[in-house]
């Protein structure tokens, strides 16, 4: 099984310092709706791991994470793509939950879940946290250098190995 692991802020949609609250704030970055179709017709299962700390912040509640979701899964139907799943933390940090990236609590449970090891699966992520929990599970830490990601690459520390792209197509067109 081909699998990709994205996180979804900064990856796939623009990042907002104060979180994406509602389906009017997620805007696809350009380019990424059309990665995650090539991706599909390339074989591969998309899969997103996402820490969504608005719900345990009291922003937003699972219903508008629902709603923020479905307006992704639309916008992706629409260029012929798809997420197999969604994987997300609700907490905040203080809450220490193992779910959390940089801990690996998520990818742990997409591994149990597609019953395959990570090792060498692609996780592409903007912020050292996302590389970090995956190079825990010995996936494929990929920096994209869309939302965080400049700021990330810029102070460094990165995960061994960790490969570099401009933006999610760029990601799309390296991978066989």
């Amino acid at each position: 099984m081909k699998l990709i692991i994205l996180d979804r802020d900064g990856v796939i949609n623009y990042d907002s310092e104060q979180f994406i609250k509602n389906p009017e704030e997620w805007r696809p970055i350009p380019g990424s709706l059309e990665a995650i179709a090539r991706l599909n017709q390339a074989g591969y299962r998309v899969v997103v791991a996402t820490n969504q700390s608005g719900i345990g912040r009291g922003l937003f509640d699972m219903p508008m994470l629902n709603a923020i979701h479905d307006k992704m899964h639309k916008s992706l139907a629409l260029v012929g793509g798809r997420i197999d799943a969604i994987f997300f933390c609700p907490h905040t940090n203080d809450a220490q939950c193992d779910c959390r990236k940089p801990k690996s609590g998520m990818l742990e449970e997409i591994a149990v879940r597609y019953g395959i090891s990570l090792a060498g699966v692609p996780a592409v992520g903007d912020s050292l946290r996302d590389l970090e929990a995956a190079s825990r599970m010995g996936a494929s830490p990929c920096l994209v250098l869309t939302g965080k990601g400049e700021m990330t690459q810029a102070k460094g520390g990165l995960p061994q190995n960790t490969l570099v792209f401009p933006d999610l197509a760029a990601v799309a067109s390296a991978l066989p």
